[in-house]
């Protein structure tokens, strides 16, 4: 495995993402609390990838189940309610599918929580049940910045974590 110069950590996206993974299981094993899982895969996600700018989840709002409301993250200052089907998050929480937004400013109806944002990528997150709990929000200030091995990593992630 190639590491990379600037610390310990490998190099290949891939290869992080299978470690972090695998760290983020270990140190959750046996914890029960979900704002506890939440806060956990932010930070670590957060500090596994220097690129994410904004790394953190939306919580549909038992109260009003077709809003999010912010829930644990790390970076800027995150929105504090989004409808389903708006922004992305919103659409991904509607249709229940990941999406990848290279140029968040060509997406209709983006919602700039942070205007350094240029892209993200966004998981359903579902429960055992198949119930959608909230949505993790991942964003990078390059255009561009995710691809099908972020999602397809965070969707097994969220998978384990979420819904084992």
């Amino acid at each position: 495995m190639s590491y990379s110069a600037r610390d310990d950590r490998p190099a290949d996206k891939t290869a992080r993402y299978a470690e972090v993974h695998q760290e983020i299981v270990a140190v959750l094993e046996g914890e029960s609390d979900r704002v506890a899982r939440m806060a956990t895969v932010s930070a670590m996600l957060a500090d596994a990838f220097p690129q994410f700018f904004w790394t953190g989840f939306y919580v549909v709002d038992p109260a009003k189940p077709g809003e999010l409301v912010v829930g644990p993250y790390q970076g800027t200052l995150g929105c504090l309610r989004i409808p389903f089907g708006r922004g992305v998050c919103g659409a991904v929480a509607a249709a229940g599918k990941t999406r990848i937004v290279d140029d968040v400013e060509a997406f209709p109806g983006h919602i700039a929580c942070d205007s350094r944002s240029r892209s993200e990528v966004v998981v359903p997150v579902f429960d055992a049940a198949g119930t959608l709990i909230a949505v993790l929000d991942v964003d990078a200030t390059e255009v561009a910045a995710f691809d099908a091995v972020d999602a397809a990593a965070l969707e097994r992630l969220v998978a384990q974590v979420f819904a084992a």
